[in-house]
């Protein structure tokens, strides 16, 4: 079994939660698919768990502007970006080094069996799967033409699952967000452990065992987040106060 978790965003609390949620299942691998930074206010201890604990993580668009230039950011995610950029100039040469070689070695997709991305297929670190994308038909068909059986993704912080033939929300999901893997290709979307936006504030990830893909929520110290967010004078108070409703 694996747990798949995305978009961490510098949330050490929400992480460390679904840490411990993921250390009382029996599972054997972790596979991250992308934004372990970005937003929130602890970047660097998000990366060194990633680098220690993770099986496998994805390069998400967070990681690449980290390491170029935001490109196409709203001001309050370019502006925590580039304090994280900061902050990781500013670490130790050794402990700069290992954070810097660990985001230059990240993949944009990998293939096992099933495929792990951060957006989609098609643009793996920006391109983005909305519920209402399902209308697009031409759009969702030449996605899923790039996926054999399976996709997993994040970067919209929604979760869900896409088929062919239309979406599905967790919350409507029979048995409270079991998804069974023998109904044709599906993209699934994990959601996001550190900035979740489907109105529900509990950290959201995934489980997968080859059959069955299980949303899992965790409630992790919220305050203790948006206490940190406020204290930081280069992140902006609305990316705590969002954390509170899940948006």
């Amino acid at each position: 079994m694996k747990a798949i978790i995305s978009d961490i965003h510098g949330n050490l609390e929400a992480l460390r939660a679904v840490l411990e949620d993921i250390a009382s299942k029996d599972i054997g691998d972790i596979v991250c698919l992308g934004d372990v930074v970005g937003y929130g206010p602890n970047p660097i201890e998000c990366l060194e768990i990633a680098g220690r604990k993770f099986a496998a993580c994805i390069r998400g668009n967070h990681e690449e502007a980290t390491l170029s230039e935001p490109v196409e950011f709203n001001t309050k995610a370019e502006e925590a970006i580039r304090w994280t950029h900061d902050v990781i100039e500013q670490l130790p040469p050794g402990q700069r080094s290992e954070i810097l070689a660990f985001l230059t070695k990240l993949p944009d997709t990998i293939r096992d069996g099933v495929v792990f991305v951060h957006g989609t297929p098609a643009q793996p670190t920006r391109d983005y799967l909305f519920p209402q994308d399902v209308r697009q038909k031409e759009r969702m068909a030449a996605i899923f033409a790039l996926v054999d059986t399976h996709c997993f993704v994040g970067h919209s912080h929604i979760p869900g699952v896409f088929t062919e033939g239309g979406y599905q929300h967790p919350s409507e999901m029979l048995m409270e967000g079991i998804y069974m893997l023998d109904q044709g290709k599906s993209i699934i979307n994990v959601g996001s452990v550190g900035q979740p936006r489907d109105k529900d504030p509990r950290a959201c990830y995934c489980t997968y065992d080859g059959d069955t893909v299980v949303f899992r929520r965790v409630r992790y110290d919220v305050r203790a987040t948006v206490r940190k967010i406020y204290a930081n004078r280069h992140l902006h108070n609305s990316l705590g106060d969002r954390l509170s409703e899940g948006r």
